[in-house]
């Protein structure tokens, strides 16, 4: 039996022995993990409510479909947490010896913490069971991708963990990414939660997505919940993968997985101080070097204390101080009343100096040249044609995604759209489109489908 047949019977796994327990993690202030729950003989669900409203009569007799029920306990019960590297060689060689994909997820603690590092990482394999790993007590994860080599990683939505998970040691070489698969199957939401009940017909609760992951301990039902993440993610995978066959996107989705494996990260942002929210336009250069500068000062504040640089000081903060340029503490204090400026004037103050003292050569500029085509808004003053083109090739576009039932933007991005149609190639034909799609990172699927499409619309708009 599976669940695949009955989601809420216990999976039948190989014989392994379970995880011995050990020690919390050598840590401040940090207690003992609670004890592992006994093993229940099948995950615990909550049961679905027991009635169902329907109209006593009429032509519009109706029934609310009930909710879906919500699995509250891992199969094998709550694993201890791997804290040591004693028991992370024990994690690696259990799941050496197990068989199929490897399950793997990861917690962060964004906006709590300074950066995105990995706190928790959940793995899971057949017959070798789930296993909650802290990266704080085990750094270096290589023992787990050593015992993995070779194996298919399934993630949801897994450039959000890529890249905590190489910072430890863990790197796929294929994965099978069930967020990603979820859109170009077509389905109407793409959390994990509604995948699960779309295909497995439970759901699992998302109460504990955004805490902080950094706490120490961490508390059971936490744990509970890192570790249901994992607990269905192989079923998932198999179910999505037959479907995504029978719709004839196996190999789009191939495509799109065997591309995640070199991902590194967002590009990094070029002047990330330009993001701050609620300054609408940098009156002068000079205003421009005074952001800057309270930017980086706030940023090295939340690097040193390892505090998200939004729980030092919101960008609401920053843009008084730049409105205000205070050089002296009794301005910085007028200007603001939030306790990371009471606490620290000075800071601000120093960093507003700065700026004023920079020659006008130093100065940085109140915008920066853009490194793509203009907003799409001001085509038809600009090029006409290129506004005439890419109105064609979205609307080319978007027919062929409905039909698929996908997102127009997972059948070619906007970005690679825009500038393909803005700067086209020499030639307008279908494969000089497709080697210019090609250069801007389209899949092999994506060229097959959207080439055409687009050099369609050059030559229609040319006729027009």
């Amino acid at each position: 039996m599976s669940y695949l047949t009955d989601p809420f019977a216990a999976p039948e796994y190989p014989s392994a022995p379970p995880p011995a327990a050990h020690d919390a993690p050598d840590l401040d202030d940090a207690a003992d993990l609670p004890d592992a729950p006994e093993v229940p003989d099948a995950p615990e669900v909550d049961p679905p409510d027991e009635d169902v409203d329907v109209a006593p009569s009429g032509d519009d007799i109706t029934a609310e479909k009930p909710a879906p029920r919500i699995l509250t306990q891992p199969a094998d019960g709550l694993p201890d947490v791997v804290e040591d590297e004693r028991h992370l060689l024990e994690a690696a060689a259990a799941l050496r010896a197990g068989t199929g994909p490897l399950a793997i997820d990861a917690e962060r603690a964004s906006g709590y913490r300074y950066g995105q590092r990995a706190y928790l990482v959940q793995v899971r394999r057949q017959g070798s069971g789930t296993w909650l790993i802290d990266p704080i007590g085990c750094p270096d994860l290589t023992p787990v991708q050593e015992a993995t080599q070779g194996v298919e990683w399934i993630l949801h939505a897994s450039t959000q963990d890529l890249g905590c998970l190489r910072e430890v040691g863990l790197s796929p070489n294929a994965l099978f990414d069930t967020e990603l698969g979820a859109r170009l199957a077509g389905l109407p939401r793409v959390g994990l939660a509604a995948v699960i009940e779309h295909y497995l017909g439970f759901s699992l609760a998302k109460e504990h997505s955004a805490v902080d992951w950094s706490t120490r301990p961490l508390p059971e039902d936490w744990l509970r919940y890192a570790a249901l993440d994992v607990e269905c993610l192989v079923e998932v995978r198999e179910a999505m993968a037959v479907d995504l066959e029978q719709q004839g996107k196996g190999e789009w989705a191939r495509q799109e997985f065997a591309a995640l494996t070199s991902f590194t990260g967002h590009p990094v942002r070029v002047d990330p101080w330009r993001r701050v929210s609620g300054l609408r336009r940098l009156r002068s250069p000079r205003t421009a070097a005074i952001l800057r500068e309270l930017w980086y000062a706030r940023d090295d504040l939340a690097r040193k204390r390892d505090i998200s640089p939004g729980r030092i000081a919101p960008d609401a903060v920053l843009v008084a101080l730049v409105t205000a340029a205070p050089t002296e503490a009794g301005e910085a204090l007028a200007a603001s009343s939030h306790k990371a400026v009471k606490r620290q004037p000075m800071v601000w103050v120093d960093a507003v100096r700065r700026a004023l003292a920079l020659p006008d050569d130093e100065l940085p500029p109140t915008s920066l040249p853009s490194q793509g085509p203009p907003q799409p808004k001001v085509w038809a003053d600009r090029d006409p044609l290129a506004a005439a083109r890419l109105a064609m090739a979205r609307e080319s576009l978007a027919a062929v995604a409905q039909e698929r039932s996908l997102p127009v933007e997972n059948l070619l991005t906007p970005d690679t759209l825009r500038r393909v149609v803005w700067t086209p190639p020499a030639d307008l034909d279908e494969a000089s489109v497709g080697i210019a799609l090609t250069d801007l990172g389209a899949r092999p699927w994506q060229v097959d489908i959207a080439a055409p499409l687009i050099a369609t619309a050059f030559a229609q708009a040319e006729a027009d």
